[in-house]
């Protein structure tokens, strides 16, 4: 009886634990220049990739961080561009941003796409049960 009991209870806690596990969903919100920051945005992807597969992954650029998607000026432009290519991870710059750092679509890496608003896009996100994270150093 004791072991009925104890496989029992086993089995339901597997169970519970089991029904609790969520999506793996991230949003980096970047705003930093600073390329050791971009260095570190594109390991995370990595390191989290190598976890969970298929957790998606979204990394959202303004203010000052456009130098990171940007053709000729990113030092992480083959990550981007691999990292891009997966089916769960995207990379979205916001069109504001652009606007005001002068730069066109035509300038951005490959896989990179535009968002009206880089702000909004986050807090979209976040609504759809993505975990937040500030990335800097």
């Amino acid at each position: 009886m004791k072991q009925i009991l104890f496989i029992a209870a086993f089995i339901f806690s597997a169970a519970a634990a089991f029904s609790q596990a969520a999506d793996y969903k991230i949003v980096f919100d970047i705003t930093s220049k600073d390329t050791n920051v971009h260095k570190a945005v594109i390991r995370w992807c990595n390191e989290i990739l190598k976890t969970d597969p298929a957790a998606k992954l979204e990394v959202v650029y303004y203010g000052q961080s456009l130098e990171m998607i940007t053709q000729g000026k990113s030092v992480v432009a083959a990550d981007v561009t691999r990292l891009s290519s997966e089916k769960n991870v995207s990379f979205r710059v916001c069109a504001t941003a652009m606007k005001r750092w002068n730069i066109d679509k035509s300038q951005l890496l490959p896989g990179v796409g535009t968002v009206p608003d880089g702000i909004y896009e986050i807090l979209l996100r976040q609504r759809e049960g993505y975990g937040y994270i500030k990335a800097s150093l």
